[in-house]
């Protein structure tokens, strides 16, 4: 974490591709953070002192005790939290309304698409007690499809948007585990390119291992 001042953030995650991606906006942005574990196979995204930040008891949330007016905020949702620290901290999310468009296009497609049936993927070809032909076929389709969206996308551009971004930051925690989706990474040449770029930066590297 890098060493800044200001009250710590806390950041109630766990060990996922969703519970990542705020520790690495926070090491980006050089604000200080403190990790609240919530165990999710302890089932304690239920618990009531969670749900009354994260009502839809889904990790991540965070508690910023600075927030607007120099009042405490919680926020949930990954997306959320990633435009609101943006906002807060004028990083990697841009002012220009057309650049802003931009990137929000991009963390919407993850948000809505790309990590929710990435993770039903996940499900169904590793976790689900009983192996689902139709629903592994389906996933792992709809999959390779969202793939070859980033793969055109990133045609010529080093990042999702015209710079690096939250967009980068929601989607690389998900295209980092492509080996259990059923997807080539070496098939995705710019796909595989961004990933090693990213997956590069020192502040992705040390959110990644905050967890």
């Amino acid at each position: 974490m890098a060493a800044v001042s200001g009250r710590p953030i806390d950041v109630h995650t766990w060990s996922t591709p969703n519970g990542w991606k705020i520790p690495i906006m926070l090491e980006e942005c050089g604000l200080p953070y403190r990790i609240v574990p919530v165990d999710i196979a302890k089932n304690e995204q239920f618990a009531p002192d969670f749900l009354a930040i994260s009502p839809n008891n889904k990790i991540p949330a965070i508690v910023d005790p600075d927030g607007p007016g120099g009042q405490p905020i919680s926020v949930f949702e990954s997306g959320a939290i990633l435009q609101y620290l943006g906002r807060k901290t004028g990083q990697f999310y841009p002012d220009d309304e057309r650049a802003r468009v931009l990137v929000d296009q991009w963390l919407f497609w993850q948000v809505a698409g790309f990590g929710p049936m990435l993770g039903q993927t996940h499900h169904f070809k590793i976790y689900a007690p009983e192996k689902v032909p139709y629903a592994i076929e389906r996933f792992t389709a709809e999959a390779k499809r969202l793939y070859g969206v980033l793969e055109r996308r990133l045609e010529g551009r080093t990042y999702l948007a015209d710079a690096y971004s939250i967009a980068d930051i929601a989607t690389v925690t998900w295209a980092k585990l492509n080996f259990k989706q059923g997807v080539e990474i070496n098939t995705l040449p710019n796909v595989a390119r961004w990933l090693e770029t990213v997956l590069a930066r020192p502040a992705v590297q040390r959110g990644l291992a905050a967890i």
